[in-house]
């Protein structure tokens, strides 16, 4: 089980910083979703603006294991769909014929999140 310590969108965090933290923290053969990210970050309702985030995140964070609520992979991935797909292949991820995530119940990331004090 994973613990991660957050700061909820004070003067030092802000929601996208807190989206980077836990995209550092998503371990190499797991996949989330936007809404989970969302949620994790104190905003369960902003699954969109956390693809807007991806979008235009670092490219050192695996914004390749990030997928939608029933599992399938990104649309506007950069790149196209076959790029996530095989992005996630390197990382022991695999997709079938529709681009949904093999198992995904089974490999969906489910941190413990704690509220660090500031």
């Amino acid at each position: 089980m994973t613990y991660i310590n957050l700061i909820y969108l004070d003067e030092i965090y802000s929601f996208k910083e807190n989206i980077y933290h836990l995209m550092r923290y998503l371990p190499d053969n797991q996949i989330t979703t936007y809404g989970d990210l969302a949620a994790m970050a104190g905003k369960p309702f902003a699954a969109r603006i956390v693809g807007n985030i991806a979008h235009g995140g670092p490219d050192y964070l695996p914004w390749h294991r990030l997928v939608n609520a029933r599992g399938y992979l990104a649309v506007g991935f950069p790149g196209g769909q076959d790029i996530q797909r095989q992005l996630l292949e390197q990382d022991g991820i695999f997709c079938d014929e529709f681009y949904h995530v093999i198992n995904f119940s089974n490999i969906r990331w489910n941190p413990v999140i704690t509220i660090k004090p500031h």
